[in-house]
């Protein structure tokens, strides 16, 4: 059984997001994702003020099994990327909703959170 934080909403296609205290949009992939995936070995992700709709592929993340495109739960633009996961991709697989999050969005529209899965759904989906 993954581990599925309530605090976070959840895409179809394992992303999840959380909205911080200052409205940024924290986005990164499920514990079932990383599971899924095994051990990732690569992460490929957008420039600084890069901008997405939701649905949008915004990266990649490559792993043994598989390489994967990443979907943004939400549209925005990129206010931050996580630049430790260059050098330590791994922090995905240890720790998927702490650092290993991947970029930061100014969400351009505040229902599409209200779109996504909530915990209690996406333990569904996956479970």
């Amino acid at each position: 059984m993954s581990n599925v934080p309530g605090n976070l909403r959840y895409a179809k296609s394992h992303e999840w997001v959380k909205l911080d205290a200052d409205g940024a949009a924290v986005v990164g992939i499920s514990d079932y994702a990383q599971a899924s995936l095994g051990d990732i070995t690569y992460v490929q992700l957008p420039k600084v003020g890069a901008v997405f709709a939701a649905g949008a592929v915004f990266g990649v993340v490559e792993s043994v099994k598989a390489a994967s495109d990443l979907y943004a739960p939400v549209g925005g633009r990129v206010t931050a990327v996580n630049s430790a996961l260059a050098s330590a991709p791994e922090s995905i697989n240890r720790s998927p909703y702490d650092q290993g999050w991947m970029v930061r969005l100014a969400p351009a529209e505040s229902t599409e959170m209200q779109a996504l899965l909530s915990a209690g759904e996406y333990a569904k989906l996956t479970g």
